[in-house]
């Protein structure tokens, strides 16, 4: 389709309600949501399927178009991209695919990150976690990489949420008036942002690289891999590890701003 046929769809949808539009929009958007859809399942295990992973989307993208307003001067697909993720994200919540063993698994590395952190007054190494563990390298790496599916929606609280729970809101749902944008909302966004970009800075090289590489470049854990010439797996280890440093870092300011 060209630009000019999509902004008369936007137009027609936008004053006419016209259902045959919408749907003509979704079929034009719908390799955004393949695109969100495969970057998610990235971090997600074999037993995720990547169609329902894209029907979660589907939701976001609807939910997208109808929100969107044309005259902002916003590109749609930068809109869009949030609320889609957002979709899926929310899908995956509800189906609760991350077993509860892998839950506590990750409760436990954090814990042992913060613990040792405090008790060193710097970055605990692989080696004094995994002994704080009582675990082998191997299995520490292991639990790393088992992990790290987990963290695909902490990632997203950090960025977006509010605390978490029901009430959780995202960058994009926060401007909900066309004419303005509530200032106080706005600086804790800031706030957190600030928080984040800090916490980030603290991570050892490595980590900061593949967060830098992941989640700003848009690199897949392989093409990483092929930069840090290590394997995909090691970056996906590494990728785990990053988030927990970076939630046992930012957890008691968020606790701070729920008090």
């Amino acid at each position: 389709m060209s630009q000019d046929y999509i902004n008369t769809l936007w137009r027609k949808y936008k004053t006419e309600s016209d259902a045959a539009s919408m749907q003509q929009l979704i079929v034009e958007y719908a390799p955004l949501v393949k695109y969100v859809a495969g970057r998610v399942a990235i971090s997600l295990p074999p037993t995720v399927e990547l169609d329902d992973l894209v029907s979660y989307g589907i939701f976001g993208l609807i939910d997208s178009i109808e929100r969107f307003d044309p005259d902002r001067g916003v590109k749609f697909e930068t809109y869009a991209i949030v609320r889609i993720r957002g979709a899926i994200i929310d899908g995956l919540r509800n189906f609760d695919w991350v077993p509860r063993s892998v839950r506590t698994k990750a409760k436990r590395l954090e814990e042992a990150y913060t613990k040792l952190e405090k008790e060193l007054n710097r970055t605990p190494t692989d080696e004094e976690l995994s002994a704080s563990l009582n675990m082998t390298m191997q299995q520490f790496h292991d639990a790393l990489q088992e992990v790290s599916a987990t963290t695909l929606t902490s990632l997203d609280d950090l960025w977006f949420n509010e605390g978490g729970g029901e009430d959780s809101l995202r960058v994009m749902d926060t401007i909900e008036d066309t004419k303005s944008v509530d200032p106080i909302t706005e600086i804790e966004i800031k706030e957190k942002k600030l928080l984040l970009a800090e916490a980030i800075d603290q991570l050892g090289e490595r980590e900061r690289l593949v967060v830098t590489l992941y989640y700003y470049e848009g690199l897949t854990l392989k093409e990483i891999g092929a930069v840090l010439g290590v394997s995909e797996s090691r970056v996906c280890q590494i990728h785990g590890q990053a988030i927990i440093h970076l939630r046992s870092r930012l957890n008691p300011h968020r606790a701070a701003m729920v008090d």
